[in-house]
């Protein structure tokens, strides 16, 4: 469960980032554009496009449906163990009951190991949806701000504004890929879980 929370935890630190390089690069008067050279921000397009919303959307529904999933096995888990705790060798006298609930607490923390890889897999997949989509929408504005250079924008600390291609990318993907379609916790294939 702590994964789920650090994963979301992680996401709102992104997008609060890109908002204050954003805001960095308002207050600063830039040199000149320099020809060729240009800017970009993955992170920027995921977060603030509609489809990355809607990513967003989808993994914090689908973060609260493996909660729910999991909730009444941490509650059992939680209620036999002070049953057991407070029996003591009276409650379990053969410790076939600890056995028991050692058993059940792993078969629940592989249930929650699980579940993580699902999610994880499921936002991979469909972050590449989006990235997919973006990447002729890229590679059209690189074309049309004659860039010779795109650099990620996360690699520089600020940027003249003019170099910056991410905008007209956002504004295409918007209109391209207003959303991504409803989608479901995906399995992830057994040759991947090898790995």
């Amino acid at each position: 469960m702590k994964s789920i929370v650090l994963g979301a935890f992680a996401l709102a630190t992104l997008t609060a980032g890109a908002a204050s390089a954003q805001e960095a690069q308002t207050a600063v008067n830039h040199g000149p554009a320099v020809a060729g050279l240009c800017v970009y921000s993955p992170a920027r397009v995921l977060t603030q496009s509609t489809a990355g919303q809607s990513l967003r959307q989808g993994m914090q529904r689908l973060t609260e449906e493996v909660r729910g999933e999991l909730q009444p096995y941490v509650a059992s888990i939680q209620t036999e163990a002070q049953q057991l705790q407070q029996g003591g060798e009276a409650a379990d006298p053969d410790g076939s009951r600890a056995r028991t609930w050692q058993q059940r607490v792993q078969e629940a923390q592989q249930l929650e190991q699980t579940r993580q890889q699902e999610l994880r897999y499921t936002e991979a997949v469909q972050t590449q949806t989006i990235g997919s989509t973006a990447a002729p929408l890229i590679a059209a504005a690189y074309q049309e701000k004659s860039c010779s250079i795109l650099v990620d924008s996360e690699a520089v600390f600020i940027a003249n504004p003019a170099m910056d291609i991410t905008e007209t990318v956002l504004q295409r993907l918007n209109a391209q890929l207003p959303s991504l379609p409803a989608f479901n916790r995906m399995q992830v294939p057994a040759q991947q879980q090898q790995q």
